[in-house]
């Protein structure tokens, strides 16, 4: 068995070769991309969000839910080791931002208006994630997750 090599960050030169110019500047500049026009926003498939740089395992399909905000939204995080905050203020408001641990990116925000269990609105930027659906976790990488979506109910609506 072998143990995975720790996640190192590509250089910036790489990092804007790598991605578009908007994942770009929404996870290296804490950009944000338009609501109702993201790649995920109205996603109801099963399956895992993660990091568009690292690959780092975000959210569940199982946690997502209709924000009504146009951005994609979940209830917590599938990982939390692979999430972390910080305090936001910019725009004359103090919020609070969400990152990727391993790759610093900028996901979105978190806010204290979501529905139960935690009452938390991870509000995400679609731009800074990749989605992958349930029949392509295993070859992608990330089986450990097939086994949540056994017999469970569809995403909340």
């Amino acid at each position: 068995m072998t143990t995975p090599r720790p996640f190192v960050k590509p250089t910036d030169a790489e990092l804007r070769a790598k991605l578009t110019p908007e994942q770009y500047q929404v996870t290296q500049h804490e950009g944000t991309e338009r609501a109702f026009r993201n790649a995920y926003w109205d996603n109801h498939e099963a399956g895992i969000y993660v990091d568009i740089v690292s690959g780092e395992a975000l959210f569940s399909s199982l946690d997502k839910f209709e924000s009504g905000t146009g951005w994609p939204s979940f209830t917590k995080p599938l990982e939390t080791a692979n999430v972390r905050t910080k305090s936001d203020r910019q725009f004359f408001m103090t919020r609070t931002e969400v990152r990727s641990a391993a790759a610093d990116s900028h996901l979105g925000h978190v806010f204290d208006d979501g529905p139960k269990p935690t009452g938390l609105r991870y509000c995400m930027n679609s731009a800074s994630m990749r989605f992958i659906p349930v029949d392509k976790l295993e070859a992608e990488g990330y089986g450990q997750y097939v086994s949540l979506f056994r017999a469970q109910p569809a995403p909340h609506k």
